[in-house]
């Protein structure tokens, strides 16, 4: 009996050492040390007025922030007028290029997704007739976050955020 006493005598400090470790780093991670969820944020957006003759399609744009330490997706949207709204990329290839569907555009951690006519936006199919500075709703979904309701403002090509 004497000598398992004194085994343990000699692991004590090296098993105490681990536990209050563990207890840290569990303290740590429940508190948001490890790594923080927070839900995406994201400002008004623009709407691309359709040009005469060109009203089979147009774009919407958001830039969308976020604060966490994870990253998110975009993974889908809708407006207020319902139809198809379709994420899309636009893939550089030497000095060209083609835009691309895909099921997801990546919000970093600490980070931001910039949609621009250059990279990516929301192609929306067959809208109504819109009007300059009309506002109309968004709804867009992500992988992590809850789902944010913007509004985005219907600008002319001049008129456009650059």
């Amino acid at each position: 009996m004497n000598g398992l006493f004194e085994r343990l005598k000699a692991v004590g400090p090296p098993v105490g050492a681990a536990a209050l470790a563990l207890v840290l780093l569990s303290g740590w991670t429940a508190f948001g040390g490890a790594g923080r969820t927070r839900p995406v944020e994201a400002g008004p957006g623009w709407v691309l007025l359709p040009t005469a003759g060109a009203a089979t399609a147009t774009a919407a744009f958001f830039t969308i922030r976020n604060p966490g330490d994870i990253p998110d997706e975009l993974t889908g949207a809708s407006w207020e007028f319902g139809g198809r709204i379709t994420l899309k990329r636009h893939l550089h290839q030497g000095a060209a290029g083609r835009w691309q569907p895909v099921p997801a555009l990546p919000v970093p951690g600490r980070g931001e997704l910039a949609m621009t006519p250059e990279d990516a936006d929301l192609m929306i199919a067959d809208p109504p007739p819109l009007r300059p500075g009309q506002w109309v709703e968004f709804t867009l979904a992500f992988r992590n976050s809850p789902d944010l309701r913007l509004s985005a403002q219907v600008l002319t090509p001049a008129a456009r955020p650059r």
